[in-house]
This record gives structure tokens, sequence and C-alpha cells, in this order.
């Protein structure tokens, strides 16, 4: 037995990702596997939430649909202009790249932070896909205002399925993208079939001429639920911008892109965007105001569906798990050494514990947005030093040319990013653009010595 596991752990070593090095030009991937993966993420068991959540919220049908195809216009172009292009330029990920910039000692703290914040969304993602799953075993699913679990069922389903998830995620990127090359397509056809079939029982005609009158009355009809804030176009355009905001403005997709052939590859985030957080939100809404508004994935689609839509739920989690849980295996990677496939693992099991509290799924739109902006500082820092310092003939690299273990400048406007973007008296949502461009502004100021000296 204990041959075996050697011989098990001897192949994981060899499940390289180019842990602290550029990616190899003959590794490069062709751009229909980054239509896959930002298929395979996006068309995912958040949508479940998120859109049914816009319906709880009260958002008019107006504001959702010209809020959502501005949101996600700025998302892609978020992805193409400022996240790819760095990824391709270095080949490396953010986690790597970060160490040259602001030290090991930074780097720690940011990546401990960031494989935490990612552990807790992988963890939602997978209470999400529990709710489809414990309908098999008339399983109570934790309330709107729950924040530990509720029954033991409910434990069991979560960790069986987060060491589930976590297997695939410790293959590789390769791996991840073939997965969701195959399970996107179905998942997508299967919120439009929910939809669709939920459509009549809404008092929707076969003909259609009353959709419109149907949608603005009885599924986004301006009514917050009880203990829901109301919200409006504006809420709607900066969490579909936002939503993401760790990956795209604050750089973490550089992960994936760093694979890419070209920086243009960022467009086909749009696949991720239109298809998931575009129309997958909307065949949400219109699932959820059919079970009375119960936040209830799993319900949703197996009233919908049956069988089929429950499964799609279960999928669904699995799809966003997985290149979630590789993103915080690479995070934790840069500061032990392991071998990814090992720190992926522990990551899975510290998701999978996460996963038990329902607090996280039944909160996600205000975690979205408070993760967003805990990593988003460190997005600019990096966006200034790599674009902005040799236009302003900055030297870079400061903690890797003079070997500094901390990189105080980092760390100051990593701090006052935050507390300046907190103090705002805005709404959640609003705070990360004026904190980012706080944070670049900063950046620049506390480095312009340099330039002077040089």
């Amino acid at each position: 037995m204990a041959l075996n596991l050697s011989a098990v752990a001897s192949r994981m070593d060899k499940l390289y990702e180019f842990d602290r090095e550029p990616v190899s030009t003959d590794k490069l991937k062709p751009g229909i596997l980054f239509a896959s993966v930002f298929a395979g993420e996006h068309v995912a068991a958040t949508e479940f939430v998120i859109g049914a959540f816009f319906v709880l919220h009260g958002i008019k049908a107006t504001d959702l649909i010209f809020g959502l195809l501005l949101g996600n216009l700025l998302a892609v172009l978020s992805w193409t202009f400022i996240c790819a292009p760095i990824a391709v330029s270095t080949r490396l990920t953010l986690y790597w790249y970060l160490r040259k910039i602001a030290g090991p000692g930074v780097t720690l703290v940011y990546n401990l932070a960031n494989a935490f914040l990612y552990c807790i969304l992988a963890g939602a993602m997978i209470s999400v896909s529990a709710t489809a799953v414990g309908l098999a075993f008339g399983m109570k699913v934790p309330g709107l205002n729950d924040i530990l679990p509720n029954n033991a069922l409910w434990v069991l389903i979560c960790l069986t399925l987060g060491l589930l998830f976590t297997l695939l995620a410790i293959l590789g990127f390769e791996k991840l993208s073939r997965f969701a090359e195959v399970a996107s397509p179905w998942i997508f056809l299967v919120f439009v079939a929910g939809a669709l079939v939920t459509l009549p029982k809404l008092g929707v005609k076969a003909d259609f001429s009353n959709l419109w009158e149907v949608a603005t009355t009885k599924i986004w009809n301006g009514v917050a639920a009880a203990g829901q804030e109301k919200f409006g176009f504006w809420h709607v355009l900066f969490f579909a911008w936002f939503c993401n905001l760790a990956m795209h403005v604050g750089l973490s997709d550089m992960a994936i892109f760093r694979y890419a052939r070209k920086w243009t590859y960022g467009l086909y985030s749009a696949f991720g965007m239109y298809s998931g957080h575009f129309l997958a939100w909307i065949c949400s809404g219109v699932m959820v105001a059919a079970i009375s508004r119960e936040m209830h994935p799993g319900k949703m689609a197996f009233e919908a569906l049956g069988l089929a839509g429950a499964l799609a739920v279960m999928l669904a989690g699995w799809t966003t798990a997985n290149p979630t849980l590789y993103r915080a295996g690479l995070a934790l990677q840069t500061i032990t050494g392991w071998p990814r496939w090992k720190i992926t693992l522990i990551a899975g099991v510290v998701t999978s514990i996460l996963s038990c509290f329902p607090l996280f799924f039944m909160k996600l739109l205000d975690y979205v947005a408070i993760y967003g902006l805990v990593l988003m500082p460190i997005g600019a820092v990096v966006f200034t030093e790599h674009w902005i310092f040799p236009k302003l003939r900055i030297p870079r690299y400061q903690a890797e040319e003079k070997k500094k273990i901390f990189n105080w400048k980092v760390l100051v406007v990593w701090v006052a990013s935050l507390a300046f973007a907190f103090a705002l008296p805005i709404h959640l949502y609003f705070r990360w653009l004026p904190g980012y461009l706080f944070a670049l502004g900063l950046y620049i100021l506390l480095n312009l010595k340099l330039r002077n000296k040089e």
C-alpha cells in the first residue's frame, strides 16, 4: 500500500504547470480552450444564485437588461486590455510576478489572503451543488439568514462533493478546460430550457405575446423581498463589472492567460459573460420567480427540468469550483514550494469545510464585492509597475533588484487603498473604482523619488 501511494505521489509530482517560470512557447493553447474555460466557469453555480438574488432585490426588467449589457462589456474589456496583455507579456502567474515587484514577504501575505478568499468562493459553489444533490435525500436546505449548517446530511454532502471537485482541480489547466468544454454547453442549455419550461407556469402565452408583461409584473417587478435591499440600474452595471474583479482588474487570471497565444484572447471572456452573466442570470431569475422566490438553486432547476435540472446544478458547481481551486493551489504553491497537487489538495480540504457554512452562499453578492475589493489594490500596483513605470522612467522590480523581503510601498498602497475604499460613503458595489484609481495614483507618488535618483 505504501509503495502504491508513493507511486501515485511520484506521478502527481510530474503534473508541472510552470509554477515559477514563464510558460514555454510549445505549451501555448488555442483560443477554443479559453472560450470553454470561461463558458464553463461563468455558466455555473453562481448564476443560479446571482440571477435569483436580482429578483429578490427588486430590480426592474429594463434596469436588469441594460445594466447587464453594459456591465459585462466592461468586464470583457477589463480582461482584454488589463489582464491578458500582462499575462502574455510575462507568461507568469500573478503570484510569481508579484514577487519581483513586492518581495517574497508581501507576496506571502497576499497569496495567503488570495488563496483563502478563493477557497471561500469555491466553497460557496460546492454549497450550491449540494442543494441539488440533497433533493434526492429530502435534505433541508439552510435559509437566507442561516450562518451555521442546520443538519448533518448537509455537512456530509458538502464534504463529499468538495473532495470530488478537488480531484479534478489537481489535474491542471488542460484537464479543467477539457471538462468545461464538455459540460458547459449542456449546462447552458439547461438554463435556457429551464426558463422556457417555467414561463408558462408564470402565465406566459404560447406565442409569447405577453412575455414582457409577465417579466415586468411577476419576475423583475421592482419589488424587493422582505429584508432585501432594493437595487437599480447602477447596482446591476457595477456588479456585472466587478463580480470577477479579482480575476481581471485584480489580475488573478494571469494564471490562465499566460497560456494564451495572443493578448486578444481576452475577448474570449465574452463567452462566459454573455452566456453566463447575461442569459443564465436572466434564466435563473425566471426559475426563482416560479418557486415563490425561495433561494434554493437545486429546487429551482428540479421544478423546471426534473433530474436533468438537478444534475446541471451539481455540475455547474463543479465547473466553477475547479478553476477557483486551481488558482488557490497556484497561490499557495508559490509560498510553500510544495508540488502544486499537494497544496491544491490541502486547499480543497479547507474549501470543503468552508462549504458547510451557508453564510457564504446566502450572502454571495456582498462576499463577491468584498473579496474583489480586498485584492484590487495589488492588481493596481502590478498594472502600474508593468505599464506606467516605463512611461515615467521609474525603475521597475525594486524588490528583486535590491533583494528586499518587503516592498513597504506596496503594503502602504494596499492598506491605504482599502481604508480609502471602505471609508467612502457610497454603496459597497461602487467603491472599487475610486479605490483602484487611488491605488494607482498613490503607488506612482511613492515611487517618483526613484525616477529622480535615476
